[in-house]
């Protein structure tokens, strides 16, 4: 699936048109800076205005992608990188499930739009991505409920790349100040949990790196 995804690259981001707008930006990129979790404030299509360097350290040991960067496009990054499995935990049912429920979520509410669209028809060419978005997403949302596939709030296992975090569990707080709201613009923060704490168990082994993120964890509806 990862290396299937051709796509385009996100269209550049549009820069605000005044000058009081872009000071605000800029300043929230330094508040952003000082936060010692990983963060980010992405746009409707996912696509990362700015991120914090907690954010890069947690994803630099990730291989160039096309399409499918963590700095570039977060959804497409979830679903479509490789090596998203290699830092996000729990892939399939803690990261990928509820990023798919977010992109269906979306293009309820804005199907014509072109980027979101072209998620989709990335997702399509994936015989078995496509199959897990028609039929194993209702089912899995009919298990979990519709609390499950939000993003604030959800506490996810993190694969650090620091020893000493290592696994660890985060907690996703989504926070949408005025002026970004007014952007269409929303931050996410991933908060670290104490590590010594006992993070959820893994239900199944790591694939090797470089193993396309197929979705395995999907049952029929009619299972």
């Amino acid at each position: 699936m990862a290396h299937q995804a051709g796509g385009q690259r996100p269209a550049p981001r549009p820069v605000p048109d005044t000058c009081e707008t872009q000071a605000y930006l800029q300043d929230y990129a330094a508040l952003l800076e000082f936060l010692s979790c990983p963060s980010l404030v992405v746009d409707r299509h996912w696509n990362v205005v700015m991120a914090n360097s907690a954010f890069e350290t947690l994803f630099r040991g990730v291989r160039p992608h096309p399409t499918a960067m963590p700095g570039d496009n977060f959804l497409r990054f979830v679903l479509f990188h490789p090596d998203a499995g290699e830092v996000l935990g729990e892939h399939e049912p803690g990261w990928c499930l509820p990023m798919l429920a977010q992109l269906r979520s979306a293009l309820e509410t804005c199907g014509h739009d072109h980027e979101l669209q072209a998620v989709r028809r990335d997702i399509a060419q994936d015989p078995i991505m496509e199959a897990a978005y028609r039929q194993g997403l209702p089912h899995w949302i009919r298990a979990v409920g519709e609390a499950g596939t939000r993003l604030d709030g959800a506490v996810r296992l993190l694969l650090h790349p620091d020893p000493r975090r290592g696994r660890t569990e985060c907690r996703i707080v989504e926070e949408a100040p005025q002026p970004l709201r007014e952007l269409g613009y929303r931050r996410l923060s991933m908060v670290l949990r104490d590590p010594r704490r006992p993070a959820t168990p893994v239900r199944r082994p790591r694939r090797s790196r470089g193993t396309a993120t197929h979705l395995t964890v999907i049952a029929s509806p009619d299972s």
